[in-house]
């Protein structure tokens, strides 16, 4: 009998244990930004967010401008997390250090966007939003730097622009009429303070493909 209550024990034992190691994994895949998250990005050197808007730039490209906006509410500032084109990552996975992506304005369905014209204010390169319905062409794709294996939430990353090598930047300069007071948002060459960014509020979706968290929206 008391071969049996101590194999019973270490049954009891070994269970605890399983559920423990897969709860504490179920812990660490929640704290990742995934696959078909809509989040906002916030630059933490210039406190603004990343946003956008069906208003052209009247130079360079032409194409939708993309700013950063110091106001927290605005449901212009929304980008969903997506694979890069012909290559899809799986709704819900981890996104991995280095993992190239695509981040698509929500409102108009445009990806994030850089090539070789030079910003408006700061004659960095200018960051546009490009495409229809979240099709755009091989310019639209970014990767994240950031440390370890997989984009932490509460982390600071950059985004290196595979195209042309810059990084999605702020560096204060501010537009007057039509969007006055908001940011210009470009590209630069080096890493450096204005170049990192966090996500804030959103929707961030788990492994099983419900949302986590729902903020604002």
């Amino acid at each position: 009998m008391e071969v049996v209550g101590t194999i019973r024990g270490l049954i009891r034992s070994l269970l605890f244990l399983l559920l423990w190691s897969s709860c504490e994994g179920r812990d660490s895949e929640l704290s990742y930004v995934t696959c078909g998250s809509l989040v906002k990005l916030f630059n933490t050197r210039h406190n603004v967010r990343l946003h956008s808007h069906d208003v052209k730039y009247g130079s360079g490209s032409g194409q939708q401008s993309v700013t950063g906006v110091e106001n927290a509410d605005d449901a212009n500032s929304y980008w969903q997390i997506r694979g890069k084109p012909n290559n899809p990552c799986l709704r819900g996975a981890p996104i991995k250090c280095g993992q190239a992506i695509r981040i698509t304005h929500m409102k108009t369905g445009r990806n994030l966007h850089t090539h070789h014209f030079s910003s408006p204010l700061s004659n960095n390169q200018e960051v546009s939003a490009f495409g229809e319905n979240g099709e755009g062409d091989d310019l639209d794709v970014w990767t994240v730097q950031c440390e370890g294996i997989h984009w932490e939430r509460d982390e600071a990353v950059r985004f290196k622009h595979v195209g042309t090598d810059v990084f999605l930047s702020v560096t204060g300069e501010q537009y007057g009429h039509p969007i006055r007071g908001q940011r210009e948002v470009h590209g630069m060459s080096s890493p450096n303070q204005h170049n990192w960014w966090r996500t804030m509020e959103g929707v961030f979706i788990q492994p099983s493909q419900e949302p986590l968290r729902h903020d604002e929206l």
